[in-house]
């Protein structure tokens, strides 16, 4: 006879089944399982291999990332080994370069790691994420109007070259770097005052503050205005450049065209009637041009004619 399972055992639910994919774990492979909800329970699911696409992408990026870092580094080892770089606008070209160096010694890197990560999820904290969109927008913004920057000293040395001296170019040059950094400080630091919000820990995301008062700020700030700014510099310049080539022709000195004596005594008379000298070269000489060392003999008998030495 049967015995019937006790009440107790009864209420005792059975441990869930843990589903394991079964290749989650293949031998010698690199890629890292992930844990994935289901219906059913937990699922283990791997992680999707890199194509040859992608490690090709990846591997020019890095290479990208090593070159932007040694390029700007040697543009600046050399503006401060030559001492004739020591000045406008060297100056500005070595900020340009400082901006340069940080991207690509702080953000480029951080943007690498965050694409080698599944799902392109940022693994390495808040703080971390609010470091790398800070250096990013500061170092972005400050490359963008350095080239402002740049490009107002060509429009004023072209255009105001007699009130743009140099001491006045080096105190320009200075605050221009000196407002560059500041107003690219306020834009990147901004969604740390509570202007948006750059992380989400639910969704492992790490972006620039999707905020839309702060995205009109941020994108006519770093961008759409030095834009505007450098168009219409780079213009008048273009502008300028014509009219003074314009005003070098119009006061080029041109050649005379070759004139007999003939013609030239034809021409006036009045001023050459009573010249002896004019009468006796047109009569020796006629319609022919004189050449350069041409020796001429007068007649002496003719009043007021004399030899030449």
């Amino acid at each position: 006879m049967a015995q019937s399972p006790t009440p107790w055992a009864r209420r005792i639910p059975s441990p869930p089944a843990m589903e394991i994919n079964a290749s989650s774990a293949p031998a010698g492979g690199n890629s890292t399982a992930e844990l994935g909800g289901g219906g059913g329970g937990p699922t283990w699911r791997p992680r999707e291999p890199f194509s040859v696409f992608s490690l090709l992408i990846l591997t020019l990026l890095a290479l990208l990332t090593v070159a932007t870092f040694l390029w700007n580094l040697l543009v600046l080892v050399t503006i401060l080994r030559v001492k004739t770089f020591h000045r406008v606008p060297h100056n500005l070209v070595a900020s340009t370069a400082v901006s340069d160096v940080l991207v690509a010694a702080l953000v480029m890197p951080l943007s690498l790691v965050k694409e080698l990560s599944a799902g392109r999820r940022w693994r390495l904290g808040r703080a971390l994420c609010h470091a790398w969109i800070s250096f990013d927008v500061l170092c972005c913004t400050a490359s963008i109007w350095n080239v402002t920057a740049i490009a107002l000293d060509r429009y004023w040395t072209i255009t105001r070259h007699l009130q743009y001296t140099l001491r006045a170019r080096r105190r320009v040059s200075n605050a221009m770097i000196a407002l560059t950094w500041a107003l690219s400080a306020v834009i990147s630091l901004a969604p740390l005052s509570g202007w948006g919000e750059t992380y989400s820990p639910e969704q492992q995301r790490c972006q620039v503050s999707q905020a839309p008062s702060y995205a009109v700020f941020s994108t006519c700030g770093a961008f759409y205005l030095p834009l505007c700014v450098v168009l219409f510099v780079y213009w008048r310049i273009y502008k300028a450049a014509r009219f003074r080539i314009g005003g070098r022709r119009a006061n080029a000195v041109l050649p005379l065209p070759e004139v007999s004596w003939t013609q030239w005594g034809r021409e006036q008379p009045t001023q050459n009637s009573h010249n002896p000298v004019f009468w006796a070269l047109s009569r020796d000489v006629g319609d022919s041009h004189l050449s350069p060392g041409s020796e001429l003999e007068l007649d002496p008998s003719i009043p007021g004619e004399r030899s030449f030495p």
